[in-house]
């Protein structure tokens, strides 16, 4: 996409200017979306945007500025902007760019530019829109929308790395809203896959709409959630987004390197209860988390996390790696050319264990089983959560008995780790995009089943 020899010249520019590192990062990206409201259709969008971010690095001082212009002279004047914020004596110097043409793990069999597919999109919304309508008279309002992207990279930085990659996404939406009298309720389910529209393929439309619009039939008149200090069992898939952001963001050198974390001198330490194993994993086929390179050019992983509740490695990014002195693995991410790339999560996991699901509950005397999650706050540095649960019932005297509504489990991700005891064997994943300080990236969650002895339950009783 960028001219090689222009892409030296800049990097050399920047080099001479006194920069330690000078990397380039292009990006031309498609993207477009049908959206059906109540089975009509209401949006068709589509756009093309491109950009180049440059990022220079002046000992552990990060500089970023970025430009829609790929003219040599435009991206000289925008790294001299940056330069003259922090000048330097001494010159490093840069290596000759080699191209390296990496392996594409991910195969794509309908990529988005080569058609759209807005007429077999539409027909796939209608049939999730009919579905879920015919569960009840009170499905109120359903959306449902399809939204796919295609995203060109290509790198170039001052140690002569030059790569490019190209990543496929695709996410189908089912939100359902359910109303009786005063009363109102969600629900919702967004499968996602880093692939093109041959997703579309391994999802029923009929079952996703059946799933959402039950999920928000299921809470009108359910008994409000009791308070207090219980045990819980938390349903697989999507429960593992506590995880995700209670313990995940805590690994990340973007806050270990700030000692903004609270494991980030806990190295080989047991941080969790020895049931618990944990990964951040790049390679993963065509999951939505998964990328052949990361945001920095660098091969992606399998990172192992945590191994029976030791600690045994940090998510480390390029500038992450200077700051604390562990190896990279692969996970510098950014939303577009206008982020600098920082240490993200990619398909991040608690492993399965030998548990049954049958046990955690019966072990359970009075508690709460919380099927499926929804979306919460976190306190970055403690890892203090607040999560409420999209979809709970109440267990009773080792039975799982009436649903309930207003659930939230309140925890920090230190302690939430500790009351692990038992990990099932029903391991699933779910799509999800994290915010950070990088911007917006797709990451995929999951977990088995599992049983946290005690956590704060809030509720509505």
């Amino acid at each position: 996409m960028l001219n090689t020899s222009t892409a030296k010249a800049v990097i050399d520019h920047a080099l001479f200017l006194g920069a330690d590192f000078a990397e380039l990062f292009v990006e031309r990206h498609h993207s477009g979306s049908v959206e059906l409201l109540s089975g009509e259709v209401d949006k068709v969008n589509s756009g093309i945007d491109f950009g180049i971010g440059i990022r220079l690095f002046f000992g552990h001082k990060v500089l970023y500025g970025y430009t829609n212009s790929q003219d040599e002279e435009k991206l000289k004047q925008v790294t001299s902007l940056l330069c003259a914020k922090d000048k330097r004596d001494q010159i490093a110097q840069a290596g000759a760019l080699n191209f390296m043409q990496r392996d594409d793990r991910h195969p794509v069999s309908m990529p988005f530019s080569a058609n759209n597919h807005v007429e077999e999109k539409i027909a796939f919304l209608k049939r999730v829109d009919a579905k879920a309508r015919a569960q009840s008279d009170k499905i109120s309002q359903i959306i449902g929308r399809i939204a796919q992207r295609e995203q060109q990279i290509e790198i170039f930085n001052s140690t002569g790395l030059h790569v490019q990659d190209t990543r496929h996404y695709i996410r189908i939406a089912s939100s359902v809203v359910a109303t009786h009298g005063n009363e109102q309720s969600t629900g919702y389910e967004a499968p996602g896959m880093l692939s093109g529209w041959e997703f579309s393929s391994q999802i029923d439309p009929e079952e996703l709409g059946e799933m959402a619009a039950k999920q928000a039939l299921i809470k009108l008149g359910a008994d409000a959630c009791p308070s207090g200090e219980m045990p819980v069992v938390i349903g697989n898939g999507f429960g593992g987004v506590i995880f995700h952001e209670a313990c995940g963001h805590l690994l990340e050198t973007t806050s270990v390197a700030k000692k903004a974390s609270v494991f980030h001198d806990k190295m080989g330490e047991m941080i969790a209860h020895p049931a618990v194993s944990a990964v951040d994993d790049g390679l993963m086929k065509n999951e939505w988390g998964s990328i052949n390179i990361d945001d920095e050019g660098m091969e992606t992983q399998h990172t192992q996390l945590i191994k029976d509740g030791k600690l045994t490695s940090f998510m480390v990014d390029h500038m992450g790696s200077l700051k604390t002195g562990f190896e990279r693995t692969g996970s510098g991410r950014r939303e577009s050319y206008k982020y600098a790339p920082t240490s993200r999560m990619r398909n991040t996991f608690i492993e399965p264990g030998d548990a049954s699901f049958d046990d955690m509950i019966s072990g359970v005397e009075r508690g709460i089983y919380a099927k499926k999650m929804g979306g919460g706050s976190v306190q970055p540095g403690t890892g203090e959560f607040n999560f409420a649960v999209q979809e709970a019932y109440l267990i009773e005297d080792g039975k799982v008995t009436k649903p309930l509504k207003s659930a939230t489990l309140i925890s920090t991700g230190p302690k939430v780790l500790k009351e692990i005891s038992m990990v099932g064997k029903d391991f699933a994943l779910a799509a999800g995009m994290c915010g950070s300080v990088s911007g917006s990236v797709p990451t995929t969650v999951g977990q088995p089943a599992l049983k946290v002895d005690n956590i704060l339950v809030g509720g509505g009783n």
